[in-house]
């Protein structure tokens, strides 16, 4: 039987994604606490081949703004999605699931250092050697995670996470779910505030610490 745990289900270059990085972190603390992991599934926001239209520009750069107006999180709106961005997000979605697979504890930090160069440094983390530069960050030797990266076995790895994902219905980035028996739980599916998930999740864990 497996154990009870969490499932983060979001994109690194999702905005509501950064806006909820504070919130999930918590909420993983708290389940830490009953001994309740987190786990991560990747999305898979977009799959872009061609560069962004100025019109998509400014709509996203909306979206961001609300997201900043709403969560308080930082957004370096000067730099972001420069002419010619190609909003790819499987790249960074791989290098997620090829630090799962190499170390499970490094795809925190990773995640954290890749929302940050997204959406506070502006820097294009579709690209190859910007991951690299922050996985071997997080703590992965380069040697392990250029290899690793860069296999079949990890573009079909992130394929399994999108499918599951689309396979369950789930549309919306973040989604939170709870798994307990096999069976799963929605906590949120959107991003909602602290003080009202910690209350949700805190009333899964005394069912289950009681089942």
């Amino acid at each position: 039987m497996r154990p009870d745990r969490l499932l983060y289900v979001m994109d690194p270059m999702c905005s509501w994604c950064w806006g909820f990085a504070p919130v999930v972190q918590a909420l993983a603390e708290q389940a830490a606490a009953a001994g309740v992991p987190l786990q991560l599934v990747v999305g898979g926001l977009r799959r872009e081949r061609a560069a962004m239209e100025p019109s998509v520009r400014v709509r996203i750069l909306s979206h961001w703004q609300a997201v900043n107006a709403s969560t308080g999180q930082l957004f370096n709106f000067q730099d972001a999605l420069p002419e010619g961005f190609v909003y790819d997000t499987e790249p960074a979605c791989r290098a997620l699931v090829t630090a799962r697979q190499l170390d499970e504890q490094s795809v925190w930090p990773l995640l954290q250092l890749i929302q940050q160069a997204f959406y506070t440094e502006g820097r294009d983390v579709t690209h190859a050697k910007v991951l690299v530069e922050l996985a071997e960050r997080a703590g992965i030797p380069r040697i392990e995670f250029v290899a690793a990266f860069d296999s079949q076995a990890m573009q079909a790895a992130t394929e399994v996470d999108f499918n599951w994902v689309q396979d369950l219905g789930i549309a919306g980035f973040p989604t939170l779910l709870a798994e307990r028996r096999g069976q799963l739980a929605l906590l949120t599916n959107g991003y909602q505030p602290l003080q009202t998930l910690a209350p949700l999740l805190g009333r899964w864990l005394e069912q289950a610490a009681h089942a």
